[in-house]
């Protein structure tokens, strides 16, 4: 009897062990972003509440996050932007946003709420949250304002060795298509594609690396190594209060590239439903929309802050700010699949 009630007790003390075990799995909050979006200012909230930070795992191009969701990666939020929402949701990989157990929820500007892909079917896929540029950023104390004023200086012989773009194929055909007259690549044709690819392959004779993380980027610039990049508006805003002479110019001849991103729901999500709610409700307060645009260059979508602090930061509405620009949206699979297999081969060399 005694073997038999150590035994008894053994099984159930596992039991519980287990049990406790999977409770503390299902509390995590695993969150798939990009670099640098760890950063706690962006949701403070979310830290008081629960004294801890999620968990991060990182991507440098949504292709990359894509594929890896496909596999089997499992995360609670991601952090997808304005052109792969509706892949995304069609693929499955992701479920809708019950908006009613957001309290800032209605803090959004509308118009953000209705992006392509962001609202389908009388649901929300999408929050949106963060929108910027990517745009030719470069040293001021060695390219002269006119060679900054064009894309094609990207290809100027004179900067070989000297340029960054970064490791993302919307980023990178962004600019191929801008270089080549294209601000709506949505219209553009599969000879517009191949254009836009061998304007890359130039590009890629000059460049020094492909930047995965906006702070390698940042160091690169701040010492002189790069000259020229293609970069985010965290860069020159970094570099800028380093007193570094870099600028970040969105009127060249040929325009920018713009974005709205924000965050998804993962299907099938392992972790806690409550701290995924609690943690986008957190990057959309007051405080860390303040913090965003204040300190990392960004606009976001929270109108109350925006009416105070966005005009002053450089951004006074989304339809000003994305005017001559290319608005990175939803584009044919046909189109999209070329420009992966394609960017892939220029980064190879071929």
């Amino acid at each position: 009897m005694e073997k038999l009630f150590k035994g008894i007790t053994l099984t159930i003390t596992s039991l519980i062990f287990s049990t406790a075990i999977l409770l503390a799995a299902n509390d995590k909050l695993v969150i798939f972003d990009w670099a640098g979006y760890e950063d706690p200012g962006f949701f403070d909230d979310y830290m008081k509440k629960y004294g801890k930070a999620p968990d991060y795992s990182f991507f440098a191009d949504e292709e990359e996050a894509f594929q890896k969701i496909r596999t089997g990666f499992r995360a609670d939020l991601a952090h997808p932007c304005s052109q792969s929402a509706v892949k995304w949701r069609e693929a499955g990989i992701i479920e809708p946003i019950d908006t009613s157990r957001l309290k800032n929820w209605s803090k959004v500007i509308d118009k953000f709420k209705n992006i392509e892909g962001f609202f389908h079917g009388g649901k929300q896929w999408l929050v949106p949250i963060d929108w910027g540029a990517t745009a030719i950023t470069y040293r001021t104390d060695e390219v002269s304002e006119s060679e900054a004023s064009t894309l094609q200086s990207f290809i100027n012989p004179k900067f070989k060795g000297r340029i960054s773009l970064p490791d993302n194929t919307d980023d990178a055909y962004a600019l191929a298509f801008l270089a080549n007259g294209i601000r709506n690549w949505q219209k553009a044709s599969m000879k517009d594609l191949e254009n836009a690819s061998n304007f890359l392959r130039k590009v890629h004779k000059n460049v020094r690396t492909y930047w995965q993380d906006p702070a390698d980027l940042k160091q690169l610039m701040a010492s002189g190594e790069i000259l020229i990049s293609w970069a985010w508006n965290e860069t020159a805003v970094g570099l800028i209060a380093e007193n570094k002479p870099v600028k970040m110019k969105l009127d060249t001849k040929e325009g920018a590239s713009t974005w709205v991103c924000g965050y998804v729901k993962m299907a099938n999500a392992p972790g806690s439903e409550q701290k995924a709610y609690d943690f986008i409700d957190a990057f959309l307060s007051d405080s860390a929309a303040k913090y965003l645009i204040t300190e990392w260059g960004y606009g976001h979508t929270n109108e109350l802050v925006m009416n105070q602090i966005g005009k002053e930061n450089g951004f006074a509405s989304l339809e000003t700010y994305t005017k001559n620009t290319l608005m990175q949206s939803p584009l044919s699979h046909k189109i999209r699949e070329k420009m992966i297999k394609d960017f892939e081969k220029i980064k190879a060399g071929y």
